[in-house]
């Protein structure tokens, strides 16, 4: 059966593959990993947006290393969207004898693909 591959690209790398080995993860052999024998990836659709470089000025060139791979794979479409970041209020919660202050702190955080 044909099968189209949709992936989020931001959840797969910060939710599966930040922090391992296998950051050169290949989308589509992990489809058919997934998917029921007979299965036959038609096309793989791979969401992510530039990133920034701000909090890590190598990022974007890995990233875009990455991409260039992808590309080159058969079948497979990248498309952009916009990174959107904000600042949210998150609460500390430190044991007293970490000799910080209980409070709230701002830290940045991913809103997601503007896809």
């Amino acid at each position: 059966m044909r099968t189209r591959v949709y992936v989020d690209g931001f959840n797969l790398y910060y939710g599966a593959l930040k922090d391992t080995p296998f950051k050169w993860l290949d989308p589509v052999k992990l489809a058919y990993q997934l998917l029921p024998a007979g299965y036959c990836v038609s096309k793989l659709k791979y969401f992510t947006a530039r990133v920034s470089g701000i909090p890590d000025a190598g990022a974007p060139a890995r990233q875009q290393a990455y991409l260039s791979a992808l590309a080159t794979l058969p079948g497979v479409e990248v498309l952009f969207g916009k990174f959107l970041s904000k600042t949210i209020w998150r609460p500390l919660t430190n044991l007293p004898v970490a000799g910080r202050r209980i409070g709230r702190h701002r830290s940045p955080y991913d809103g997601g693909e503007g896809i």
